[in-house]
């Protein structure tokens, strides 16, 4: 069947059927998420495990060798990176990128779990996790409290700082879609302190491992099971947990002697801070900071928007805190955005002007006109079924093959012209002779360039997974160029 000469004679199905794709193309384009660069699974997986007080050397030869030897006989391993510092072990088993993340993240957590056993007893268990490149921070920000009217002194010390972070603002940003993690930056966490007196420990012939003990045993809170009362059941709880520093204080400690004393006979206990282990600045100052980081998939500029509008409600809540902007990686992803658009937009433009000055003719250049958007939105059609984003990589992709689009539709209105010029036809059967001499020519053009572009898709590494897109893109936009 021939297609274009069936067109001709029916226009209208045409006609509609490309409002339709270009109606599509631009739902489509609504739907899909605005990013920087296409998000990458890398098969890339982190094994963390750490044992308090431990040194290095203990570490290498106890942890991180058995877990290294583990993991270095799984199919597709690359490179294994090891980090050891005091008290802890990082190990990174970086996978060929053609290894399935899943699979990777899955032989990983069996090899850990076949050398359990041989690791020594009182390390932490090892947390197995996968790369995640879309968990970098986008949003940063720093905390201060400020005097309110009628006031001379900050509302909030650093503790409550630390507490407001941890607790509103947390809360109030993970309830935006597309908030990943709120992490504080700086800041301190509440202690309670127990310093032990050795003259008193010694006095009463008590110990601080027997100080210690007991105090895990007291401050506990676990499920106790249940029980059947009056014909209903009802769960038990064990509680024993105090409120307060003072009540620590007051909680009795059984000596070897059976003799019982109160803490505070033997130990100091003040509520406290933790000893700080991170730090933020803010022009040289000390403050408390937060970061915020998107969900895979979620669209950056969408996400940094809905952070800032909470923001906004929450200082209008508490006017006694002020927070400003550390870093903002949003922004530079929304003006990247917007420029690739505008020079999608003035190449079109451009590519238009050029065929009228070289064709002069009016009808000519309206054709190619119409031909540069029936290609390009409905492209988005595609690029949105296959859970492509609009950034920097599809967005460039667009912009190259502008050129290209209009190719099809010059090679097309030239030879129509000159059929009628030399032949003498009607604008219709000058159309129909024209479509069946170029017709092979058009469909050979489009898959030549198709040919050109698609083995992109198939690079190795992460330049694959980046450009796969790329690819796509040009031969999906060049595709409908052909048809149309």
């Amino acid at each position: 069947m021939n297609i274009s000469s069936w067109s001709i004679k029916n226009p209208v199905p045409a006609i509609m059927l490309f409002v339709l794709l270009t109606f599509a193309g631009m739902i489509s384009f609504n739907s899909m998420k605005v990013q920087n660069f296409p998000d990458i699974d890398l098969p890339t997986i982190t094994v963390v495990a750490g044992l308090p007080g431990a040194a290095p050397a203990q570490l290498e030869t106890d942890v991180a060798r058995k877990i290294e030897d583990s993991v270095a006989s799984l199919q597709g391993i690359k490179h294994i990176y090891t980090k050891v510092q005091d008290g802890s072990v990082t190990i990174t088993a970086e996978f060929r990128i053609e290894k399935p993340v899943q699979e990777a993240l899955d032989e990983v957590r069996s090899a850990v779990s076949r050398v359990r056993g041989d690791l020594p007893s009182d390390i932490t268990e090892p947390m197995v996790s996968k790369l995640d490149m879309a968990a970098q921070p986008i949003l940063a920000f720093t905390i201060r409290s400020v005097p309110v009217k009628g006031a001379s002194q900050p509302s909030m010390d650093n503790e409550a700082l630390s507490w407001f972070v941890d607790n509103d603002i947390t809360k109030k940003l993970l309830s935006v879609r597309g908030v990943g993690a709120v992490n504080r930056v700086g800041g301190v966490t509440r202690q309670i302190n127990v310093e032990l007196d050795p003259v008193k420990l010694q006095s009463f012939g008590a110990t601080a491992t027997d100080v210690s003990r007991q105090l895990r045993m007291m401050q506990t809170e676990s499920a106790g099971g249940r029980v059947d009362l009056g014909g209903a059941e009802q769960p038990l709880r064990t509680i024993a947990t105090s409120k307060s520093a003072q009540d620590i204080g007051e909680l009795p400690i059984t000596l070897s002697t059976g003799q019982k004393i109160s803490l505070n006979q033997i130990a100091s206990v003040q509520d406290g801070i933790a000893e700080p282990r991170a730090a933020a600045y803010l022009n040289g100052l000390p403050v408390v900071g937060f970061e915020v980081s998107r969900s895979r998939g979620e669209s950056e500029v969408a996400v940094g928007n809905a952070v800032l509008a909470k923001l906004e409600e929450l200082k209008q809540a508490h006017p006694d805190i002020e927070i400003t902007e550390a870093f903002n990686f949003v922004q530079p992803v929304e003006d990247e955005y917007n420029n690739s658009l505008y020079t999608l937009y003035e190449g079109a433009i451009l590519a238009v002007l050029v065929v009228w000055l070289f064709l002069r003719d009016f009808r000519a250049t309206f054709v190619a006109a119409v031909a540069l958007p029936l290609s390009v939105i409905p492209a988005f059609i595609g690029m949105a079924y296959l859970g492509f984003s609009v950034n920097t990589v599809s967005l460039l992709a667009l912009s190259l093959v502008i050129g290209i689009l209009v190719d099809d539709a010059i090679v097309v209105v030239e030879n129509v012209e000159r059929v009628m010029t030399e032949e003498g036809l009607s604008p219709i059967e000058a159309t129909k002779k024209s479509m069946d001499q170029i017709t092979g020519a058009l469909v050979g053009i489009g898959m030549v360039l198709s040919a050109v572009f698609i083995p992109m898709a198939f690079f190795g590494g992460s330049t694959g997974v980046i450009y796969r897109q790329f690819s796509i893109t040009i031969v999906a936009a060049m595709t409908l160029s052909v048809l149309v």
